[in-house]
């Protein structure tokens, strides 16, 4: 438009009129006609440049995997192994022709093993209609790790069993369930605890058959939490963190005898003098005597 001539003065009008009746800067003007007249760039990739194409990267690709000595190997090591080599190309590329191509390492199948987020509550409202039972490790001078079990009722968060063993097996891992039915329903004998239910994680000790066929000669339900979601057994699991914080983590033992006494006779101690905020900052034993005054059946 600059170079159109004024039919009156018989001049062209220029950019510096042209610009400012459209305002626009001349500089944008002359960066226009320079783009214009400057050749069409193509976009190329970035990264490192290789002059093989898609299927003969996929056989050099073979080759690494056939000559290596190792199985299941995956693209990055493939990768790795072309750099090498002396083939630069990039571990995207890589991984997309091996994928293509099927030779990416197999993997586990995801299994579905229910929710992954607890919902609801696990608290219930009166004892002994659940209890919770885990382990937890503290390290002793004499003997090592020793592993110590507990019990603890999911309504009045009471520590009703306890023990601690150099062995975590599964007759250790019944010792607080045994201790629990003889104080609670006052004997050991088949069917005396029906009506309870026990939640336990999938350790080995609890899901072996013998833990399982101790419980069902009780008369005790099996209530297994849920795989991965440990707050499906949060009650045990809240009780072992305030043992570790207030015995286990700040006084040394020697052996396991000295752990289970210790323990032993510090859940005593909280029983009768921890006091819980999800109770109204009442201990687990006032809880626990409130339905015994009220007449409920623990």
């Amino acid at each position: 438009m600059s170079a159109e001539r004024s039919p009156s003065a018989n001049r062209s009008f220029g950019v510096q009129r042209t610009c400012r009746l459209l305002e626009r800067s001349r500089s944008g003007i002359y960066a226009q006609r320079r783009r214009r007249e400057q050749p069409s760039l193509s976009i190329a990739r970035r990264g490192p440049k290789t002059a093989l194409n898609d299927q003969e990267l996929t056989d050099r690709i073979r080759g690494v995997l056939s000559a290596s000595p190792f199985v299941g190997e995956g693209h990055r090591k493939v990768w790795a192994r072309l750099r090498f080599a002396g083939l630069r190309t990039s571990k995207a590329r890589v991984l997309r022709l091996m994928r293509v191509a099927n030779l990416l390492a197999p993997e586990r199948a995801k299994r579905v093993l229910g929710p992954r987020v607890h919902d609801g509550t696990i608290v219930t409202e009166r004892p002994d209609v659940m209890w919770g039972t885990d382990a937890t490790a503290v390290w002793t001078s004499d003997e090592g790790l020793v592993t110590v079990f507990a019990a603890v009722d999911h309504c009045t968060a009471e520590c009703v069993g306890s023990h601690a063993a150099k062995k975590a097996t599964r007759f250790q891992a019944l010792e607080p369930i045994r201790q629990a039915v003889r104080d609670r329903f006052e004997g050991y004998a088949q069917g005396v605890a029906r009506g309870l239910a026990v939640r336990h994680d999938h350790g080995s000790q609890y899901v072996s058959d013998h833990f399982q066929a101790e419980l069902a000669f009780l008369g005790i339900e099996s209530s297994p939490a849920f795989v991965r979601s440990p707050e499906g057994n949060g009650c045990v699991e809240r009780f072992f963190r305030t043992l570790k914080e207030q015995l286990l983590w700040i006084k040394p033992f020697r052996n396991a005898e000295e752990v289970r006494r210790a323990v032993s006779e510090w859940t005593k101690v909280y029983n009768e003098h921890w006091l819980i905020e999800r109770l109204g900052h009442r201990t687990p034993a006032a809880v626990r005597q409130s339905f015994v005054d009220r007449r409920i059946p623990a």
